[in-house]
């Protein structure tokens, strides 16, 4: 396995999320790095996972420009360390292949939910209530089912602490009607073309989160898209509802910090060697049925 990156070794970082340092580059333009951080349950975990990041970036990279006809987003170019990356400083070479330039934009302290399939949290309420997110849900779902038509969910933004569900006029009141309208039909567009795109390639995005940035008033898609990250991904040929679905995503790790009976609350437990092993394949394995392609090494 590669050497594992939890911290980008460039000064002045502008920002550090639970996964990303961002660098402001002083030009309308910002450099990410993912790290091989993880987060489960918003608490970010001890130790990370090989690849990681450059499976996030790249795979992100491949989605950006994959949809950039169907949304907008801010996706500039993968920084590979030559000239054309235009950077003031040298790019150290354990952070080509998981970094990316990108236009910067104001980011909006929501995240964009779509959901088509009734899963984690969502699965979670419905049992309880019959809702998901306050929403009234048909009475016998079961889970993993598909829903009828896919579902915008919106939530807080935190890098700090748990996201909370948010309504719809939430939304509306915290970015306007206009923009509120803007970020679900863009969200669920984007969903539905990721959606058919990956069912044609045997998995199954059960839901999907987005983040979105204003540039030049417009909302544009920031961040990371359609990852092991962000992305329920399963496969379509083992799809049974009823119960929970094997998965080539974080799901393993939920999974298991759940069963050992961490409480969510920092710390998180370390996890052990071969849950990393087993997750680092999954994303491989995202990674290579979604893209069609195998990591790209620098």
């Amino acid at each position: 396995m590669t050497a594992i990156l939890l911290e980008s070794p460039i000064p002045n970082r502008s920002h550090r999320g639970k996964i990303r340092d961002t660098y402001d580059l002083g030009d309308g333009r910002l450099l990410i790095v993912a790290t091989d951080r993880i987060s489960a349950f918003d608490v970010v975990l001890p130790n990370g996972i090989p690849d990681k990041g450059a499976i996030l970036t790249q795979m992100s990279a491949f989605w950006f420009q994959l949809t950039e006809g169907v949304v907008p987003n801010h996706f500039l170019r993968l920084a590979d360390g030559s000239e054309a990356d235009e950077l003031p400083f040298e790019l150290p070479r354990e952070l080509l292949g998981r970094s990316t330039i990108v236009r910067k934009a104001q980011r909006l302290d929501v995240e964009c939910i779509a959901r088509g399939y009734l899963a984690g949290s969502a699965w979670t309420e419905y049992q309880a209530s019959g809702t998901v997110c306050g929403v009234r849900m048909p009475p016998g779902m079961v889970e993993s089912e598909q829903f009828p038509e896919p579902l915008f969910t919106p939530t807080t933004k935190a890098d700090v602490g748990h996201d909370q569900n948010m309504s719809y006029q939430q939304l509306v009141d915290l970015v306007g009607g206009q923009v509120a309208n803007v970020l679900r039909l863009r969200t669920l567009a984007v969903y539905k073309y990721a959606a058919q795109y990956a069912a044609e390639r045997g998995i199954i995005i059960a839901d999907t989160k987005l983040e979105f940035g204003l540039l030049d008033g417009e909302p544009i898609v920031i961040d990371e898209l359609l990852t092991p990250d962000s992305s329920r991904f399963w496969p379509a040929d083992e799809y049974k509802t009823g119960r929970p679905q094997p998965s080539f995503d974080k799901q393993f790790v939920r999974d298991w910090l759940t069963e050992s009976g961490w409480d969510r609350e920092p710390p998180a437990p370390e996890l052990p060697p071969d849950i990393v092993q087993k997750t680092a394949e999954r994303y491989h394995e995202a990674y290579r049925r979604l893209t069609g392609r195998e990591l790209m090494r620098f």
